[in-house]
Order: C-alpha cells, then sequence, then structure tokens
C-alpha cells in the first residue's frame, strides 16, 4: 500500500524537485575478508561492487519511491572461509534496516539480524541478473530474500500488512532454494534460518508480530511526537501482544529479532515513564529476555528527568 507510505513522507518530500523512482532501496553493502589468508583480495572488491549493483538498480516492486523515500538498509559480509578453485565462500552476513519517524528526525531500526548460514560460489567479475522465476544461484537467492524482507518489514510498518505482496515473493525465493540443497534454507533445519524467518511472520501462531510491528511504529512512535504518553502506552500493549507469542512460541526467531532491533530503544522510550509503567514493562520482558539483565533493568531503574 504504497500511497500510504507517499502520505506520511509527503511533507519532506514536498518542496523537492526530486523525481520518482522504481528503485526502493538505498543499500550499503560491505565485505569484510580479514580472516581469509594468502587469497586475492580482489574478488572481494569485485563481489562488493557486484552486489551493490545488484541491490540498488534492480527494481523489487511495482511501488514508486521518489529519491529521498528509498529505504535506508546495510549488508556486511563477514568471510570466513574462500576455496579459490571453486569460488566458494562461507561467513555470516549482518542486515540492518531503519526507516524514518513521521515528522521528526529520529530513524528507528527495523532490523538487526545476523545470518551465520551464508554458503555461496561467486566467479569474478561474474555478473548477478534477477530472476524472480528461476533460482538463478544461491548468492542471488539470499541477496533477494533479504532486500524483500527488509522492503516487507518496512511497508508493514506504515500500513496493516502492508508488507502482504513481498511476503508471497519470499514464499517463491524460499520454495526455489530449498530444492537446491544449499544450507539455510530447509525447514526445521535451523531455528533462525531463512525458513524460520519467513514461518514466523507468515505462520498463524506468529504472524501477530506483523501487526505489533505496525502498531509499534505508526500508532505508537509516530505518535510520540504529538502526544508522548499515548504513543507510549501504545508500545506498551504491543509488548503485552509480544508476550503472547512468547507463550505460544518461545523460540520463534521473530523474538530475538524484535530484541536485536528495538531494545535499545525501549530503554530510551521507558525513560520518563512513571515507575509503575517501567515495572510493566520489565515483568512483560523477563520472561522473554532473561538475559538481557542489564538493559531490562535500565528501563526499570532509569529515573525521570
Amino acid at each position: 500500500m504504497r500511497s500510504f507510505r507517499n502520505i506520511l513522507l509527503a511533507a519532506v518530500a514536498a518542496f523537492c524537485c526530486l523525481g520518482a523512482t522504481a528503485q526502493e532501496l538505498n543499500c550499503t553493502f560491505e565485505v569484510d575478508s580479514k580472516k581469509v589468508k594468502n587469497a586475492n583480495k580482489d574478488i572481494f572488491n569485485t563481489l562488493q561492487e557486484a552486489v551493490n549493483e545488484y541491490l540498488n538498480t534492480t527494481v523489487w516492486t511495482d511501488a514508486q519511491f521518489a529519491v529521498n523515500e528509498k529505504i535506508q538498509c546495510k549488508m556486511f559480509l563477514s568471510v570466513a572461509e574462500y576455496d579459490e578453485s571453486n569460488g566458494r565462500m562461507k561467513g555470516d552476513l549482518q542486515i540492518q534496516s531503519t526507516r524514518p519517524v513521521y515528522n521528526s528526525s529520529y530513524t528507528t531500526t527495523l532490523i538487526n539480524f545476523k545470518d551465520t548460514k551464508i554458503e555461496f560460489n561467486y566467479d569474478n567479475n561474474e555478473q548477478l541478473v534477477y530472476n524472480e522465476q528461476e533460482m538463478q544461484s544461491n548468492l542471488t537467492a539470499i541477496l533477494n530474500f533479504y532486500a524483500l524482507f527488509v522492503i516487507a518489514l518496512d511497508f508493514d510498518s506504515f500500513a496493516p500488512n502492508g508488507g502482504d505482496p513481498y511476503y508471497e515473493k519470499l514464499e517463491n525465493i524460499v520454495r526455489m532454494a530449498q530444492s537446491s540443497g544449499e544450507s539455510g534454507w530447509k525447514a526445521f533445519e535451523d531455528s533462525k534460518n531463512r525458513s524460520a524467518i519467513l514461518s514466523a511472520y507468515t505462520d498463524k501462531q506468529t504472524n501477530a508480530i506483523r501487526e505489533i510491528f505496525y502498531n509499534y511504529h505508526r500508532q505508537g512512535l509516530d505518535q510520540m511526537v504529538t502526544s508522548v504518553d499515548k504513543g507510549r502506552a501504545t508500545i506498551t500493549q504491543q509488548l503485552e501482544k509480544l508476550k503472547g507469542i512468547y507463550d505460544v512460541a518461545p523460540m520463534s526467531v521473530c523474538l530475538s529479532m524484535f530484541k536485536d532491533a528495538k531494545m535499545d530503544e525501549l530503554v530510551n522510550i521507558y525513560s520518563k515513564a512513571n515507575s509503575s509503567e517501567k515495572e510493566k514493562v520489565y515483568e512483560l520482558l523477563y520472561p522473554l529476555y532473561p538475559t538481557e539483565t542489564d538493559r531490562l533493568n535500565k528501563i526499570k531503574n532509569t529515573e525521570n528527568k
């Protein structure tokens, strides 16, 4: 529902002379190859250039984005192993994305996730080709998955079920990749792989995370500019719903993804809440994230200023 997002950002774009474009992402892709010894490092430079071009020139949706509306994201590939004989790389990929909070200069993190099941083959100067109907390579499948997941969550944060068309595309990517035999795609192979991510945001037990995501951002953060207390109360309600997901699926990857994107932000949000509200949030979150004692204690014990 692109028009809804356009309305929210119209105040920023109203006096700009920038034309609309069909490309959605402003994504920075970086490659760290420090762990790889005795290899020609040119391959990593060409990979970085090729992926940056691929992510930022591929048209992922039918929506129209002005240049200043593009979704801001970063991907950081850390290569742990490289086999020059076949171009096989193994490592992990950190994905981060943000979106602006309406009528403010603040940006909020939507995704801060590390995929530790990254394996693919890449030949020097290989051209990366986007094909929605066929799996061209495991590298492009991984890039397609996270590009569209970034877009899906961004749209979810602006409109109820706004990401629906992109979850359908994600299902197609996962379905094709599961038959490839590559790591990171198989159902039940890993509780935090790409198949698990898709399931967390689409299965009936846990897909309430998308409603939570919308209310947290659109009805919570976006409203705090005009009413801090009202916006924060809405966010508290979303944490109660998050507890509901934990009760039925305590190992769902969507819970850890929410924590990694939002825990520091929650500390700031509740820094000026009254003591009873802080206590309530602490009691809601501690069962979900018992290893986050330090940050949860900051929520509970921060003094109003």
